[in-house]
C-alpha cells in the first residue's frame, strides 16, 4: 500500500517565539549601533496603571518623530540629574506637553510647563522587568 505524503502546516508562532523574534530584532538593531538604548527604573506612581514602581524599561534614544501618546524618558526640567517617565500629551512648536497617566500622583507640565524636545532621552519601547509584566509599553 503506497501512502502519499502530505505536507504538514506549521502552527502560527507562539507568543514565546514571537517574543524571541522581537528580542532578536532589537538586539540586531542595537548590535548594529543604530540605537543605543537606555535603561530606566520606575520609582513613583505617576504613570499607573501603565507603569508601576519597580518596572524596568528599555528606552530607545530618539530626537525626532515624537507623537502625542508616546511614553518618553525626559530630563526633569527642575533637576537635570533626575529622569522622569511621562506620556506626551501634545507636541507644540515651543515644546512638549507631558502628563502622567495618574494625574493625582504626577508632577508634569501642569507644574513645570512645556519641555523642550531636546530634553527627551528617548521613547519607552519595552518593559523588561519584572518578568511577569514584561512586554511592550503602550
Amino acid at each position: 500500500m503506497n501512502r502519499g505524503h502530505r505536507a504538514r502546516t506549521l502552527p502560527p508562532l507562539s507568543r514565546v517565539a514571537a517574543g524571541m523574534a522581537l528580542a532578536s530584532s532589537i538586539a540586531l538593531v542595537i548590535g548594529a549601533g543604530l540605537v543605543r538604548p537606555r535603561r530606566v527604573v520606575v520609582e513613583g506612581r505617576s504613570m499607573e496603571p501603565t507603569l508601576a514602581p519597580g518596572d524596568r524599561l528599555l528606552v530607545a534614544r530618539t530626537g525626532r518623530g515624537l507623537h502625542a501618546g508616546d511614553v518618553v524618558a525626559v530630563r526633569d526640567p527642575r533637576d537635570r540629574r533626575r529622569v522622569l517617565v511621562k506620556r506626551i500629551g501634545a507636541v507644540l512648536e515651543d515644546g512638549l506637553v507631558l502628563h502622567g497617566d495618574n494625574p493625582g500622583a504626577s508632577t508634569d507640565s501642569r507644574s513645570f510647563g512645556l519641555v523642550r524636545s531636546s530634553a527627551v532621552l528617548g521613547r519607552v519601547v519595552r518593559r523588561y522587568g519584572p518578568s511577569w509584566r514584561a512586554g511592550p509599553v503602550a
